[in-house]
C-alpha cells in the first residue's frame, strides 16, 4: 500500500509517499514540500498547493491520502489558514478519487514517537529511523507528513479490525 501523508500549511505542505509492505517494512518512496510565495494572495496560494498536490496524486498513485487534523492553538488566524490549506488537500483527494484517513497530532507522535507530546525534533529522529533514512527530513513538514503516513501504516490494521468487529 502506498500513502501519501500530509502536513498542511499555506507556506509550506509538507508531503512524503511511505510504501507499506507486509510485515510491518515501511520505505520511504518519496518526499518533499511545497513552498508557496509568502506575498502572495491567499487564493493564489491555496491554488498552487492544489495544483502541486493534483500532480503528486497524478504522479505517484497512492492508494490512501493521511493528513493530520487541524490542531487549534492561540493563534486562529493560523489555524484558519492551516485550515484552508488542509480542505484544498481534501478536495485534491476527492477529486482525484482518493480516500483519506485523518488523525490528530496526538496520534501520529504516539505512532511515530510512542508519546503523545513528543517534541519535533524528537519525530524527525524517529522517522528518520523507522524509515532508514540517512539525515532526519527536514523541513520538519516533510517529517510531519511522513510520520502521518507512518502513524496510517500502524493504525489503519487496527482500525479495520476494530471496524469488522463493530459490523457483526
Amino acid at each position: 500500500m502506498l500513502i501519501l501523508g500530509i502536513d498542511p500549511g499555506t507556506a509550506i505542505v509538507g508531503y512524503g509517499l511511505v510504501q507499506a509492505a507486509t510485515a510491518g517494512h515501511l520505505q520511504a518512496f518519496a518526499y518533499g514540500c511545497i513552498r508557496t510565495p509568502a506575498g502572495e494572495k491567499a487564493s493564489l496560494r491555496l491554488a498552487l498547493i492544489y495544483d502541486q498536490l493534483q500532480e503528486i496524486i497524478k504522479n505517484y498513485r497512492p492508494d490512501i491520502m493521511a493528513i493530520e487534523e487541524l490542531f487549534f492553538n492561540k493563534n486562529s488566524r493560523t489555524a484558519l489558514a492551516v485550515g484552508q490549506a488542509r480542505g484544498v488537500a481534501l478536495l485534491a483527494a476527492a477529486h482525484a478519487g482518493l480516500p483519506v484517513a485523518e488523525y490528530t497530532p496526538l496520534e501520529v507522535k504516539q505512532a511515530v514517537a510512542g508519546f503523545g507530546r513528543a517534541p519535533k525534533e524528537q519525530v524527525q529522529r524517529m522517522v528518520q529511523a523507522l524509515l532508514g533514512l540517512k539525515s532526519p527530513p527536514d523541513p520538519d513538514d516533510v517529517a510531519d507528513a511522513l510520520a502521518v503516513a507512518i502513524c496510517h501504516a500502524s493504525i489503519a490494521p487496527w482500525r479495520q479490525r476494530e471496524a469488522g468487529v463493530l459490523q457483526q
